[in-house]
């Protein structure tokens, strides 16, 4: 969970540096992480689920900005 935490963290942070932009390498780490969250937050206590979405909701927006 610590590594879905920093991977994604990690990259939404080069995403805001480069105005929007993402390399594909970035963009396919963010994409593994989205698939894994969806299947990890419903099996997490309310506040692992509620901390787990918004991490999901960055990535999903970053992604979504990049979609290829």
């Amino acid at each position: 969970m610590v590594m879905l935490d920093a991977h994604s963290a990690g990259c939404v942070a080069v995403w805001l540096e480069q105005q929007g932009l993402l390399d594909d390498r970035r963009w396919g780490v963010l994409a593994e992480c989205e698939q894994r969250l969806i299947r990890v937050i419903p099996e997490l206590d309310t506040y692992g689920r509620e901390y787990y979405q918004r991490i999901l909701d960055m990535t999903v927006l970053a992604l979504d900005a990049n979609r290829r």
